[in-house]
């Protein structure tokens, strides 16, 4: 579907958010608190672009939730899927799946199932990954029911994992990631293991087809954890929602952030609807 806008605006509004602790409450997976901004971000004709380490197969489940039929970004910035259609015109794509047209960043995920494993042996630490779980396992550790630990575990692009150990174990996992050319950031609940990908450059690129077809674009982004830095430094207005112990992450440093009182969702309805009021 098209995007369509509110004609009172000359700039254009884009808002990319992250789902897991920030639009989605951390225990329940709830986006209940943030909808009557929802709804106004739906009213106005603002993009709301999903941009999340969840695979693809769980944010299209969220989409029919949220009534979203804009582009979205899986996997921390593996792929970004754009609806055919959705621009009016065309534009650089790797594949087509289903009904989008799907541009690549990330490294397939049977190469960094094989990086993990390959890490494990030679380091002896104690790694595991979604790969090494049973969907019961991964409902366990995540609180998900079931169905959706499925979904969770329907991979492209991004290795979820954890290290048991101290902390030094995690930084000499980290060393020998990145000497692979992978990368490691920290969610809400695991690392993940990624190619070279991150949410930024899926983002910057994103933002240069919104604004080909629309012109000027104001960018909005919303996070909560250290694998959303990279969005946040690609946006006009980078905010940080608090976390599940009620503080704000604090290795994620952008110039000019905008700390929401609120934790996920909560602080995510009051950052949302403090800019729209600026916005008018």
């Amino acid at each position: 579907m098209p995007i369509t806008h509110s004609p009172r605006h000359s700039t254009h509004l884009v808002i990319f958010t992250d789902l897991d602790g920030t639009l989605l409450d951390h225990e329940t997976y709830s986006f209940d608190p943030a909808q009557d901004a929802l709804k106004e971000i739906e009213r106005r004709g603002i993009p709301l672009v999903l941009c999340t380490s969840k695979t693809r197969a769980e944010v299209e489940r969220y989409r029919r939730a949220l009534n979203n039929h804009h582009p979205f970004i899986v996997e921390n910035g593996g792929a970004t899927f754009i609806p055919t259609g959705y621009f009016p015109f065309a534009s650089p794509y790797q594949r087509e799946v289903g009904s989008y047209h799907v541009i690549e960043y990330g490294m397939p995920y049977p190469r960094l199932v094989d990086m993990l494993r390959e890490v494990r042996a030679e380091s002896g630490a104690r790694i595991a990954g979604f790969s090494d779980l049973s969907i019961e396992q991964v409902a366990a550790l995540t609180r998900l029911p079931a169905e959706g630990a499925r979904l969770a575990k329907v991979r492209e692009y991004d290795e979820p994992f954890f290290v048991k150990g101290p902390p030094e174990e995690l930084d000499r996992v980290k060393t020998l990631f990145r000497k692979r050319g992978c990368r490691c950031t920290r969610g809400g609940r695991f690392h993940h293991l990624t190619g070279p990908n991150d949410k930024g450059k899926a983002v910057s690129d994103l933002v240069r087809l919104f604004e080909r077809a629309y012109g000027e674009c104001r960018t909005v982004g919303i996070g909560d954890s250290q694998n959303d830095l990279p969005m946040l430094w690609a946006v006009d207005v980078p905010i940080l929602v608090q976390r599940i112990d009620g503080k704000h992450d604090p290795t994620v440093r952008v110039p000019n952030l905008i700390r929401a009182q609120g934790i996920g969702p909560q602080g995510w309805r009051t950052a949302v609807l403090d800019l729209l009021v600026r916005q008018d």
